[in-house]
């Protein structure tokens, strides 16, 4: 697998992962749009990656945005079920938190719908715990999240820029 950050000629392939993810349709989730997509990824310190399999076809994702100083948030982490168990989630997860680490935040945060909590043991083993911090970017319209949070230890040479090139990882390899 091959990982790289995203860039808007990828938004078609990034809303058809998150779409053959297999979400709850009662999810906010499922109502996203390539429009919502584009603000979310696009807007100023956000970004994502985009998982590349052996053919070049798009099978998984993850976004990010800063959420005030000390926090970036991780958002629409999708894999294609036939993708689930190589290691691409914990490798996607891994990417944010080298952005975070790059970016000297604090902390991961990631909010997990009611209609997924499944997913809480492969966060749990990545290290993240439930908070009792409110999800700031939380649909209205559905029941609160969970919210989970990683605290991340940024490295001494490195500043803030979470958002601009340099601080964006290089493509890598995934062979896991």
């Amino acid at each position: 697998m091959t990982l790289r950050p995203v860039n808007r000629d990828d938004i078609p392939h990034f809303h058809a992962v998150m779409m053959a993810a297999g979400m709850d349709p009662r999810s906010s989730w499922s109502r996203t749009t390539p429009a919502d997509l584009e603000r979310s990824l696009f807007s100023p310190g956000s970004g994502g990656f985009l998982a590349l399999g052996g053919r070049g076809e798009a099978v998984g994702c993850v976004g990010y945005r800063p959420d005030g100083e000390h926090t970036l948030t991780l958002n629409k982490l999708a894999t294609r079920p036939d993708a689930r168990g190589t290691g691409l989630g914990r490798a996607l997860v891994w990417q944010v938190e080298h952005v975070a680490r790059a970016g000297g935040y604090g902390r991961v945060l990631l909010a997990v719908s009611q209609f997924n909590l499944d997913v809480l043991p492969f966060y749990e083993k990545l290290g993240y715990v439930v908070s009792g911090d409110t999800y700031a970017h939380a649909n209205p319209s559905s029941p609160p999240p969970v919210v989970l949070v990683k605290p991340i230890s940024a490295p001494l040479s490195e500043g803030r820029g979470a958002g601009g090139e340099g601080s964006r990882p290089q493509p890598t390899e995934d062979t896991t």
